[in-house]
Protein backbone atom coordinates (compact mmCIF):
# COMPACT_ATOMS: atom_id res chain seq x y z
CA UNK A 1 0.00 0.00 0.00
CA UNK A 2 1.55 3.62 -1.18
CA UNK A 3 0.36 6.85 -2.48
CA UNK A 4 -0.65 5.38 -6.03
CA UNK A 5 -3.23 8.49 -6.69
CA UNK A 6 -2.77 11.90 -8.07
CA UNK A 7 -0.81 14.30 -5.53
CA UNK A 8 -2.69 15.91 -2.49
CA UNK A 9 -2.60 19.33 -4.15
CA UNK A 10 -3.92 18.12 -7.85
CA UNK A 11 -6.54 15.85 -5.50
CA UNK A 12 -7.60 19.31 -4.08
CA UNK A 13 -8.27 20.88 -7.46
CA UNK A 14 -9.52 17.75 -9.22
CA UNK A 15 -13.03 17.65 -10.41
CA UNK A 16 -15.30 14.33 -12.09
CA UNK A 17 -15.26 14.43 -15.83
CA UNK A 18 -18.07 12.62 -16.39
CA UNK A 19 -21.35 14.27 -17.14
CA UNK A 20 -24.56 13.45 -15.55
CA UNK A 21 -26.94 11.90 -17.56
CA UNK A 22 -29.57 14.23 -19.26
CA UNK A 23 -32.06 12.27 -17.87
CA UNK A 24 -30.71 11.84 -14.67
CA UNK A 25 -33.42 13.82 -12.29
CA UNK A 26 -36.47 12.39 -14.55
CA UNK A 27 -35.07 8.80 -13.91
CA UNK A 28 -34.82 8.86 -10.39
CA UNK A 29 -38.31 11.11 -9.92
CA UNK A 30 -39.92 7.93 -11.68
CA UNK A 31 -37.93 5.46 -9.38
CA UNK A 32 -38.97 6.89 -6.15
CA UNK A 33 -42.44 8.09 -7.28
CA UNK A 34 -43.21 4.19 -8.26
CA UNK A 35 -41.73 3.16 -4.43
CA UNK A 36 -43.79 5.54 -2.61
CA UNK A 37 -47.14 4.44 -4.78
CA UNK A 38 -46.35 1.07 -3.72
CA UNK A 39 -45.18 1.91 -0.08
CA UNK A 40 -47.01 0.47 3.32
CA UNK A 41 -46.55 1.39 6.69
CA UNK A 42 -43.44 0.57 8.78
CA UNK A 43 -44.04 -2.22 11.07
CA UNK A 44 -42.73 -1.34 14.46
CA UNK A 45 -41.74 -4.18 16.58
CA UNK A 46 -39.86 -3.81 19.58
CA UNK A 47 -37.49 -6.41 20.71
CA UNK A 48 -35.73 -7.51 24.17
CA UNK A 49 -32.25 -7.98 23.21
CA UNK A 50 -30.80 -7.64 27.32
CA UNK A 51 -29.38 -4.31 26.43
CA UNK A 52 -30.64 -1.95 29.83
CA UNK A 53 -29.04 1.24 27.85
CA UNK A 54 -30.81 0.95 24.34
CA UNK A 55 -34.76 0.01 23.31
CA UNK A 56 -34.39 -1.84 20.22
CA UNK A 57 -37.16 -1.96 17.39
CA UNK A 58 -37.38 -4.27 14.48
CA UNK A 59 -38.49 -2.16 11.97
CA UNK A 60 -39.86 -3.33 8.11
CA UNK A 61 -40.15 -0.79 5.82
CA UNK A 62 -40.80 -1.18 2.24
CA UNK A 63 -38.16 0.01 -0.41
CA UNK A 64 -37.75 -0.29 -3.82
CA UNK A 65 -40.67 -1.61 -5.78
CA UNK A 66 -42.37 -2.05 -2.74
CA UNK A 67 -40.06 -5.06 -1.32
CA UNK A 68 -39.95 -5.41 2.75
CA UNK A 69 -36.58 -4.11 3.49
CA UNK A 70 -35.40 -4.71 7.62
CA UNK A 71 -33.70 -2.29 9.63
CA UNK A 72 -32.82 -2.33 13.44
CA UNK A 73 -33.75 1.29 15.49
CA UNK A 74 -31.57 2.03 18.63
CA UNK A 75 -32.66 4.70 21.16
CA UNK A 76 -31.53 5.35 24.55
CA UNK A 77 -33.63 3.64 26.71
CA UNK A 78 -36.41 5.49 28.34
CA UNK A 79 -35.78 8.44 25.90
CA UNK A 80 -38.99 10.83 25.67
CA UNK A 81 -39.37 13.85 23.25
CA UNK A 82 -37.97 14.63 20.20
CA UNK A 83 -34.95 12.97 18.92
CA UNK A 84 -32.83 13.46 15.49
CA UNK A 85 -32.59 10.32 14.27
CA UNK A 86 -29.15 9.04 12.33
CA UNK A 87 -29.95 6.58 9.37
CA UNK A 88 -27.07 4.21 8.75
CA UNK A 89 -26.23 2.45 5.67
CA UNK A 90 -24.23 -0.58 5.56
CA UNK A 91 -20.38 -1.36 3.81
CA UNK A 92 -20.24 -3.91 0.93
CA UNK A 93 -20.89 -7.52 1.54
CA UNK A 94 -22.33 -6.36 5.04
CA UNK A 95 -26.16 -6.47 6.65
CA UNK A 96 -27.69 -5.57 9.80
CA UNK A 97 -26.36 -8.25 11.65
CA UNK A 98 -27.52 -7.61 15.54
CA UNK A 99 -28.39 -4.44 17.04
CA UNK A 100 -25.94 -4.73 19.62
CA UNK A 101 -23.55 -4.13 16.69
CA UNK A 102 -24.38 -0.63 16.63
CA UNK A 103 -24.38 1.06 19.28
CA UNK A 104 -22.22 4.50 18.96
CA UNK A 105 -25.16 6.73 17.79
CA UNK A 106 -27.16 5.73 20.27
CA UNK A 107 -24.67 6.40 22.62
CA UNK A 108 -24.62 9.69 22.00
CA UNK A 109 -28.15 10.44 22.93
CA UNK A 110 -29.79 9.79 18.81
CA UNK A 111 -32.16 7.40 17.69
CA UNK A 112 -30.31 5.69 15.00
CA UNK A 113 -31.65 3.57 12.15
CA UNK A 114 -29.92 0.72 10.47
CA UNK A 115 -30.48 -0.34 7.00
CA UNK A 116 -29.95 -3.44 5.83
CA UNK A 117 -28.90 -4.01 2.42
CA UNK A 118 -30.75 -6.53 0.33
CA UNK A 119 -29.14 -8.87 -1.05
CA UNK A 120 -26.02 -8.30 1.10
CA UNK A 121 -25.33 -9.54 4.46
CA UNK A 122 -23.08 -13.08 3.49
CA UNK A 123 -19.86 -11.23 3.53
CA UNK A 124 -18.73 -10.09 7.11
CA UNK A 125 -21.96 -9.33 8.81
CA UNK A 126 -25.59 -11.22 8.50
CA UNK A 127 -28.46 -9.50 6.55
CA UNK A 128 -32.19 -10.50 6.71
CA UNK A 129 -33.36 -9.07 3.25
CA UNK A 130 -33.50 -10.52 0.14
CA UNK A 131 -33.20 -9.17 -3.40
CA UNK A 132 -35.75 -10.78 -5.19
CA UNK A 133 -34.78 -8.91 -8.26
CA UNK A 134 -31.78 -9.73 -10.94
CA UNK A 135 -31.35 -9.78 -14.66
CA UNK A 136 -28.64 -10.97 -16.78
CA UNK A 137 -24.98 -12.42 -16.39
CA UNK A 138 -23.19 -10.36 -13.71
CA UNK A 139 -19.48 -10.53 -12.34
CA UNK A 140 -19.78 -12.03 -8.72
CA UNK A 141 -20.50 -9.32 -6.21
CA UNK A 142 -22.94 -6.84 -6.68
CA UNK A 143 -21.60 -4.03 -8.77
CA UNK A 144 -22.37 -5.63 -12.24
CA UNK A 145 -25.89 -7.45 -10.75
CA UNK A 146 -28.28 -6.04 -13.96
CA UNK A 147 -25.66 -3.37 -15.05
CA UNK A 148 -26.68 -3.41 -18.68
CA UNK A 149 -29.70 -0.93 -18.26
CA UNK A 150 -30.44 1.49 -15.55
CA UNK A 151 -33.74 -0.02 -14.78
CA UNK A 152 -32.75 -3.94 -13.94
CA UNK A 153 -29.37 -2.27 -11.73
CA UNK A 154 -28.72 -3.77 -8.16
CA UNK A 155 -27.53 -0.47 -7.45
CA UNK A 156 -31.17 1.85 -9.05
CA UNK A 157 -32.81 -1.04 -6.06
CA UNK A 158 -30.37 -0.60 -3.21
CA UNK A 159 -30.13 3.35 -4.04
CA UNK A 160 -34.35 3.45 -3.72
CA UNK A 161 -34.35 1.73 -0.82
CA UNK A 162 -31.75 4.37 1.08
CA UNK A 163 -34.69 6.99 -0.01
CA UNK A 164 -36.80 5.19 1.73
CA UNK A 165 -35.13 4.66 4.84
CA UNK A 166 -34.34 8.12 5.14
CA UNK A 167 -38.30 9.37 4.38
CA UNK A 168 -39.45 6.23 6.98
CA UNK A 169 -37.19 7.91 9.45
CA UNK A 170 -39.01 11.15 8.98
CA UNK A 171 -42.11 9.50 9.68
CA UNK A 172 -41.15 8.54 13.41
CA UNK A 173 -43.56 10.20 15.36
CA UNK A 174 -40.25 11.55 17.78
CA UNK A 175 -38.18 12.19 14.92
CA UNK A 176 -36.98 15.95 14.61
CA UNK A 177 -34.14 15.67 12.47
CA UNK A 178 -32.30 13.18 10.19
CA UNK A 179 -28.33 12.53 9.22
CA UNK A 180 -27.68 10.06 7.01
CA UNK A 181 -24.31 8.31 7.72
CA UNK A 182 -22.07 5.59 6.27
CA UNK A 183 -18.65 3.98 5.31
CA UNK A 184 -17.53 2.93 2.26
CA UNK A 185 -20.62 1.71 0.15
CA UNK A 186 -22.46 2.81 3.31
CA UNK A 187 -21.23 6.71 2.00
CA UNK A 188 -22.27 6.39 -1.44
CA UNK A 189 -25.97 5.24 -0.61
CA UNK A 190 -25.41 8.33 2.13
CA UNK A 191 -24.48 10.86 -0.59
CA UNK A 192 -27.48 9.08 -2.81
CA UNK A 193 -30.27 9.11 -0.12
CA UNK A 194 -28.88 12.68 0.57
CA UNK A 195 -28.88 13.95 -2.84
CA UNK A 196 -32.86 12.52 -3.47
CA UNK A 197 -34.56 13.76 -0.38
CA UNK A 198 -34.61 15.93 2.69
CA UNK A 199 -31.76 15.72 5.38
CA UNK A 200 -30.16 17.59 7.69
CA UNK A 201 -26.62 16.53 7.64
CA UNK A 202 -24.70 13.29 5.69
CA UNK A 203 -21.42 11.87 7.06
CA UNK A 204 -19.63 9.48 4.38
CA UNK A 205 -16.65 8.18 5.35
CA UNK A 206 -14.40 6.83 2.05
CA UNK A 207 -17.68 6.92 0.32
CA UNK A 208 -17.57 4.16 -2.49
CA UNK A 209 -19.43 4.68 -5.93
CA UNK A 210 -18.12 8.00 -6.84
CA UNK A 211 -16.40 8.61 -9.81
CA UNK A 212 -16.76 5.42 -10.84
CA UNK A 213 -15.70 5.98 -14.48
CA UNK A 214 -11.99 6.55 -12.86
CA UNK A 215 -12.42 4.48 -10.07
CA UNK A 216 -12.76 1.50 -12.47
CA UNK A 217 -9.10 2.36 -14.34
CA UNK A 218 -7.10 3.09 -11.61
CA UNK A 219 -7.57 0.10 -8.62
CA UNK A 220 -7.89 -3.46 -8.91
CA UNK A 221 -9.23 -3.96 -5.75
CA UNK A 222 -12.63 -5.06 -5.32
CA UNK A 223 -15.42 -4.30 -5.80
CA UNK A 224 -14.33 -2.43 -8.72
CA UNK A 225 -11.96 -4.93 -9.70
CA UNK A 226 -15.90 -6.66 -10.60
CA UNK A 227 -16.54 -4.03 -13.20
CA UNK A 228 -13.35 -5.15 -15.00
CA UNK A 229 -13.91 -8.22 -14.90
CA UNK A 230 -17.27 -8.66 -16.50
CA UNK A 231 -15.90 -6.20 -19.00
CA UNK A 232 -12.75 -8.40 -20.27
CA UNK A 233 -15.29 -11.21 -20.65
CA UNK A 234 -17.29 -9.38 -23.50
CA UNK A 235 -15.45 -5.49 -24.51
CA UNK A 236 -19.09 -4.81 -26.37
CA UNK A 237 -21.10 -4.45 -23.47
CA UNK A 238 -18.69 -1.98 -21.96
CA UNK A 239 -19.79 1.45 -22.90
CA UNK A 240 -23.51 -0.22 -22.05
CA UNK A 241 -21.94 -0.75 -18.55
CA UNK A 242 -20.59 2.69 -17.98
CA UNK A 243 -23.84 4.51 -19.27
CA UNK A 244 -25.89 2.72 -16.55
CA UNK A 245 -23.17 3.31 -14.02
CA UNK A 246 -23.42 7.05 -14.36
CA UNK A 247 -26.88 6.87 -12.87
CA UNK A 248 -25.90 5.99 -9.64
CA UNK A 249 -22.70 7.82 -9.13
CA UNK A 250 -21.94 9.63 -5.53
CA UNK A 251 -20.67 12.83 -7.72
CA UNK A 252 -23.97 13.62 -9.22
CA UNK A 253 -25.83 12.97 -5.96
CA UNK A 254 -23.56 15.39 -4.21
CA UNK A 255 -24.09 17.94 -6.82
CA UNK A 256 -27.75 18.00 -5.41
CA UNK A 257 -26.42 18.09 -1.51
CA UNK A 258 -27.09 21.27 0.41
CA UNK A 259 -27.21 19.86 3.90
CA UNK A 260 -23.64 20.63 5.65
CA UNK A 261 -21.39 17.31 5.13
CA UNK A 262 -18.84 15.48 6.43
CA UNK A 263 -16.36 13.08 4.59
CA UNK A 264 -13.06 11.47 4.72
CA UNK A 265 -10.84 10.26 2.29
CA UNK A 266 -7.63 8.19 2.46
CA UNK A 267 -4.52 8.35 0.28
CA UNK A 268 -3.49 5.50 0.71
CA UNK A 269 -7.14 3.71 0.27
CA UNK A 270 -7.12 1.37 -2.69
CA UNK A 271 -10.46 0.66 -2.74
CA UNK A 272 -12.37 3.66 -2.62
CA UNK A 273 -9.11 5.93 -4.25
CA UNK A 274 -9.24 9.36 -2.72
CA UNK A 275 -9.44 11.09 -6.50
CA UNK A 276 -12.96 9.70 -6.61
CA UNK A 277 -13.69 10.88 -2.76
CA UNK A 278 -12.23 14.12 -3.73
CA UNK A 279 -14.48 14.63 -6.61
CA UNK A 280 -17.63 13.92 -4.59
CA UNK A 281 -16.54 16.62 -2.31
CA UNK A 282 -15.90 19.05 -4.71
CA UNK A 283 -19.53 18.49 -5.91
CA UNK A 284 -21.28 18.76 -2.80
CA UNK A 285 -23.09 22.56 -3.15
CA UNK A 286 -23.38 23.01 0.69
CA UNK A 287 -21.04 23.79 4.11
CA UNK A 288 -18.57 20.85 3.47
CA UNK A 289 -15.94 19.32 5.71
CA UNK A 290 -13.16 16.60 4.29
CA UNK A 291 -11.13 14.46 7.20
CA UNK A 292 -7.89 13.30 4.99
CA UNK A 293 -6.17 10.25 6.31
CA UNK A 294 -2.41 10.58 5.06
CA UNK A 295 -1.39 7.11 5.84
CA UNK A 296 -4.64 4.93 6.26
CA UNK A 297 -6.10 2.59 3.39
CA UNK A 298 -9.59 1.72 3.66
CA UNK A 299 -9.89 2.21 7.48
CA UNK A 300 -10.40 5.74 6.26
CA UNK A 301 -9.55 6.56 10.23
CA UNK A 302 -11.28 3.96 12.12
CA UNK A 303 -12.19 5.43 15.67
CA UNK A 304 -10.63 8.70 14.98
CA UNK A 305 -13.36 9.32 12.20
CA UNK A 306 -16.22 7.80 14.38
CA UNK A 307 -15.55 10.24 17.01
CA UNK A 308 -15.23 13.24 14.14
CA UNK A 309 -18.47 12.15 13.00
CA UNK A 310 -20.49 12.77 16.72
CA UNK A 311 -18.46 15.32 17.00
CA UNK A 312 -19.86 17.14 13.84
CA UNK A 313 -23.61 15.90 14.45
CA UNK A 314 -23.50 17.30 18.00
CA UNK A 315 -22.64 20.59 16.48
CA UNK A 316 -24.72 20.27 13.35
CA UNK A 317 -27.76 18.85 15.62
CA UNK A 318 -27.05 21.05 18.22
CA UNK A 319 -26.75 18.19 21.08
Amino acid sequence: MAFFDLPLAELRQYRCATPEPADFDAFWAATLDEARELAAPAVLTPVDTGLRAVDTTDVTFTGFGGQPVKAWLNRPAGAEGPLPVVVEFIGYGGGRGFPHDWLLWSAAGYAHLVMDTRGQGGGWRAGDTPDPDGSGPQSPGFLTRGVLDPKTYYYRRLITDAARAVETARALPFASQVLVSGISQGGGLALAAAGLTEVDGVVAGVPFLCDIRRAVTITDRTPYAEFAAFCRLDPARAARALSTVDYVDGVHFAARVTAPALLSAALMDLTCPPSTVFAAYHALRGPKELELYEWDGHDGGQGHFSARSVTFANTLLGR
